[in-house]
């Protein structure tokens, strides 16, 4: 069986613009903004891009971001550290959000 997520969609990604050329236009401006260098260098951009990736779970971005950090000269240890920084923080938010079962708990049983 044919998986969800095909690889070659990831080259696609513009015909999104097909349909809604203008929309299209002000997203890839503004994607283009967030991604020029800044206060962050475009290295620390794609490595941050690279964790989001995975905190999202979007396999066409992982892709595209493992690519370009090792285009711009991040290598598997950085990779790999940014990728367990996105995890703490998204096994912590789990964490934190068991406080809202506990309340709710807490309310069932008065």
């Amino acid at each position: 069986m044919s998986g969800y997520y095909h690889q070659e969609d990831l080259p696609r990604f513009s015909e999104m613009g097909k349909n809604a050329p203008d929309l299209w236009k002000k997203f890839a401006e503004w994607y283009g903004a967030v991604f020029a260098e800044g206060a962050l260098t475009a290295r620390e951009k794609s490595l941050i891009a690279l964790a989001v990736a995975h905190a999202v779970q979007c396999p066409y971005c992982i892709d595209a971001y493992t690519q370009d950090c090792l285009e711009k000269g991040s290598n598997m240890e950085q990779m790999t550290e940014a990728v367990h920084v996105a995890s703490a923080i998204r096994g912590g938010a789990s964490l934190i959000h068991g406080l809202q079962m506990r309340n709710a708990a807490e309310k069932v049983s008065m």
